[in-house]
């Protein structure tokens, strides 16, 4: 046995020995509390957290290396004010007998003398005599105040009977011990039983991470003040680990600009990366050094994905296991983990270094075992990050996402991700991205050929496979195809060809039942795509009831919130809203059609992300309303911001670009020059299929060109050529221009006067169309009444037609309706009906009338009441005690009865009128 009588001159006690059980000397560094440096930062949450350590028997601070538990224990012992016994443990110590020669130590330095008896002291490094353990527990429980014991670094205690031995000198100390274990991993004692007795206190990873508040301490200890944002954003970068921060700010230091260099250092090249690779990496064996490097590419993984990328067998242990050691591996929940992100950034670096060309391998392992496996965001990552665009593609389109290509604020994420695929990838996967991100583009030319190469391989059969042993997602091949379908119908709307669009839906209800239901669920928008560029195609065709009822069923569909924000269905039901207000305003609905184009309008504003076909569709009804009103600064204004909303260069959208030319050369008409009216009425749009009501809406402007310069004879024959279907403010048009082509009393035009009178006739007496048709219709019937000599009829039915106009404003059909319907409307029984709205002669002129299209109801008034109070939907819900749907529905009244579209203009519009 070796002697522990000599002499040691430590100030705090009496000598014990000066070797341990191998004869080597104690080194005095391992039993002394650590200084702390002066850039320490006291964190007084932890201070108090720790101080309860006096109050249990056992006392654990768990954490990574360099988490500062050490420094923080240390400059809690130093300020306590009375002895501390401390031992920082080493990897070479071996056995129980070294153990507690030196815990014997460390108590007899802090004044706690050793048992008594021959037994006073382990004998052997590997052994050590139950009976010292019994002595020393039994005085230990006589002190009347309990020895404070420190175990630093206890986690290179490996031996379990050391750990046995420790819990039954712990237990039978009682209150005479308390013992605080500073560790990177959680100690073979029954730490359930004391948590369950609340006898524990413990100091976690989580706990230890710096604040925001504190790294700015911390930093500026170092000298360095940097903006909040910029503290915040290297916290979330270290997770707030101590020697992160302590390191950053000691390289920081050295450079002229601190906060650059905070935000932008290369993790793998700094002396982080040196601390980690030391310390975390070097001290695991070597298998477990290749799987950090490799699972390094992830930025989560599991037992399974771990073992697709290492080879390894059953990785789950391994990886629990660094998780509990606290080496930078993070327990996600059921067996998910992911790196520190410094952590990662340095072994990727140590894998490029080490295994050159190894990672796009993992890269592309990864991507087939996460396609396989559903994980479509992460496989897409993986696979561009592979350069396996077979991989990315698929996974793609057997997701069903390749409407996300085109809708959605993600658009331009997909879009850039797929930027580096170059030529020699192949496949139908392939081929259906390259066409979906060229459509998006509005680039035919491009977008049909790799649609058509894609249709090629599908028809052919060609299938696609991953590595051995991977399976792909059920349903691969018609969700292929179904994707194939949703752009088919985009070429076929850009395209204007109606019958494709048709064929295209018919196939997709097919497909639809070959498709799993769950993946049909997860993707609404590719309904919404199928379902609006239909719409649109019927549109374009003038199948206006067909194309409504598409269009209607995404547009009151609602929101899919799966985004953050905006609905990935947000653009197709802007889009509809759209063609909704053009159908409205085709008969004749200018409330309607403002409503919806303004809700259009204030959607794109709203909903961002990718420009759709349809963009500026809502501006350009709005501009043709305008016209109708002859508020013509504003219809070149709401002209010009449409084509600011367009999606760019490249073929156009039939609808939108039809739209465009009727509200341009209708401002020109308005605008005195009919030759300009009649060279902007013509859409520049080539398509399949002539649109029969774009069509009709060149042909009416040019005609009015040639009646203009009186060409009356001219004008009849190109208006015999217009043929429908074109809607009833078509008709109703036409059915002026062919009155007024015949008024000269051609012979060849006679029946012109009669045919227009009785059209009109039909179109007042319909009662389906509104007063943007029928007030045009009654102006028909009042001109050939005033030309037949009847002036009684014609006044009665102008008089009809203003009472019908004035709700809507609708001026634009009276100034153009010549010099004879203009004496009438200055003779004394109409002027009143005219006055302070139609000529602006007045002081109310240009402005709504003080009336309601209908009155507001009870509960609407209330609603428009708590709208002017600038409350939410859901508080004016909560406030009447109904449902958000039922605040909606009576918004929807209140907005169509004060002719308005949104919540600042109905306020306005009802201050106006009294009713708030």
């Amino acid at each position: 046995m070796i002697s522990v009588a000599a002499n040691d001159d430590s100030a705090r006690g009496p000598a014990l020995g000066y070797a341990d059980p191998l004869g080597e000397p104690f080194l005095r560094t391992r039993f002394a509390v650590p200084a702390v440096p002066a850039t320490f930062v006291r964190r007084p949450r932890l201070a108090a957290h720790l101080d309860q350590a006096l109050d249990t028997p056992l006392t654990m601070v768990n954490g990574a290396a360099g988490a500062g538990k050490t420094l923080l224990v240390a400059d809690w012992a130093a300020r306590l004010g009375q002895p501390v016994a401390w031992f920082t443990n080493e990897a070479g110590d071996q056995g129980p007998g070294m153990f507690w020669a030196h815990v014997l130590h460390a108590l007899h330095t802090a004044g706690t003398p050793p048992p008594a008896g021959t037994a006073g002291s382990p004998g052997g490094p590997r052994m050590v005599d139950h009976r010292l353990l019994a002595r020393l527990a039994d005085e230990l429980s006589g002190r009347d105040r309990p020895a404070i014991l420190v175990l630093d670094e206890f986690d290179r205690q490996a031996a379990p009977e050391t750990a046995e031995q420790l819990e039954f000198v712990l237990h039978h100390a009682g209150r005479g011990l308390r013992l605080i274990l500073v560790t990177r991993t959680e100690p073979l004692l029954p730490l359930h039983r004391y948590r369950a007795a609340a006898a524990m206190t413990e100091i976690r990873n989580q706990e230890l991470a710096f604040t925001p508040e504190e790294a700015a301490d911390l930093l500026a200890r170092h000298g360095l003040r940097l903006p909040a944002d910029a503290t915040r954003a290297l916290v979330a970068r270290t997770r707030g680990w101590a020697a992160g921060l302590r390191l950053s700010a000691l390289a920081a230091q050295q450079s002229v600009d601190p906060e650059t260099y905070l935000k932008e250092f290369e993790a793998g090249h700094s002396t982080i990366a040196d601390f980690l690779l030391a310390e975390v990496v070097g001290r695991q064996p070597r298998q477990t050094q290749d799987l950090l490097l490799r699972v390094s590419v992830l930025d989560r993984f599991g037992p399974e994905l771990a073992q697709a990328l290492t080879g390894r067998p059953d990785p789950g242990p391994l990886l629990a296991g660094l998780c509990r050691q606290n080496a930078f591996v993070e327990d996600l929940g059921h067996s998910w983990y992911r790196l520190h992100p410094l952590f990662g950034e340095i072994l990727r670096v140590h894998l490029r270094a080490r295994s050159p060309g190894l990672e796009p391998e993992l890269h592309r392992r990864a991507a087939w075992w996460l396609r396989a496996h559903g994980a479509v965001p992460e496989a897409l990552a993986h696979g561009a990050a592979a350069g396996d665009w077979e991989c990315a593609a698929g996974t793609l389109v057997d997701d069903l996402a390749i409407g996300r290509l085109l809708t959605g604020l993600r658009a331009d994420d997909l879009t850039e991700l797929f930027s580096a695929m170059g030529p020699e990838a192949g496949g139908a996967a392939v081929d259906l991205v390259r066409a979906a991100r060229e459509l998006a583009e509005h680039d035919l030319d491009h977008g049909l050929a790799h649609l058509g190469r894609a249709e090629e391989s599908l028809d052919r059969g060609r299938a696609r496979s991953g590595p051995a042993g991977e399976r792909l997602p059920a349903g691969t091949a018609a969700a292929t195809r179904l994707s194939c379908v949703v752009l088919e119908s985009l070429a076929a709307r850009l395209t204007g060809a109606p019958d494709r669009a048709e064929q295209a839906m018919a196939e997709a209800v097919r497909l639809r039942r070959e498709v799993p239901a769950h993946l049909l669920a997860r993707h609404p928008e590719l309904t919404a795509l199928l379902l609006t560029h239909l719409g649109s195609a019927r549109l374009w065709a003038g199948h206006f009831d067909e194309a409504r009822a598409a269009l209607t069923e995404v547009a009151e569909a609602g929101e899919v919130a799966e985004e953050p924000g905006v609905a990935l269905t947000e653009l197709p039901r802007e889009d509809c809203l759209g063609h909704l207000a053009l159908i409205d305003y085709f008969e004749g609905r200018l409330d309607r059609a403002e409503s919806r184009a303004l809700a259009a309008t204030d959607a794109t504003r709203h909903c961002g992300g990718r420009p759709f076909p349809g963009a500026g569709l809502g501006q350009l009804v709005l501009a043709v309303v305008a016209v109708d009103r002859d508020e013509l600064e504003r219809a070149g204004a709401l002209l010009d911001e449409a084509a600011d909303s367009a999606p760019g260069p490249g073929a156009p959208d039939p609808v939108t670009e039809a739209c465009r030319a009727l509200a341009t050369g209708r401002l020109r008409l308005a605008l005195g020059d009919p030759a300009a009216a009649a060279y902007a009425a013509e859409p520049a749009v080539e398509t399949r299929v002539t649109s029969p009501w774009a069509w009709a809406n060149t042909a009416l402007a040019a005609a009015a060109a040639l009646l203009a310069e009186g060409r009356t004879g001219a004008a009849a024959e190109v208006l015999d050529g217009i043929d429908g279907p074109y809607g009833p403010l078509c008709v109703a048009e036409l059915a002026w221009a062919r009155l007024a082509a015949g008024h000269a009393g051609h012979a060849g035009h006679a029946g012109h006067r009669e045919e227009a009178v009785e059209t009109a006739g039909r179109l007042c007496a319909d009662g389906r169309s509104g007063p943007g048709v029928t007030v045009r219709a009654t102006l028909v019937r009042a001109r050939a009444a005033a030309e037949a000599g009847d002036t009684g009829t014609a006044c009665k039915l102008l008089a009809r037609s203003l009472l019908e106009a004035r709700p809507d404003r609708l001026r634009r059909p009276f100034l153009d309706a010549g010099p004879q319907i203009r004496r009438l409307l200055d003779s004394p029984p109409l002027h009143g009906l005219a006055a302070g709205w139609l000529y602006g002669d007045g002081p109310g002129a240009g402005s709504p009338p003080p009336l309601l299209v209908e009155e507001l109801s009870g509960r609407e008034r209330e609603v428009l009441g708590r709208l002017a109070q600038m409350m939410s939907t859901q508080e004016i819900a909560a406030d009447l005690f109904v449902s958000v749907n039922t605040v909606k529905t009576h918004l929807k009244s209140v907005y169509r009865k004060l002719g308005v579209g949104r919540r600042g203009d109905a306020v306005r519009r009802a201050r106006e009128r009294g009713l708030l």
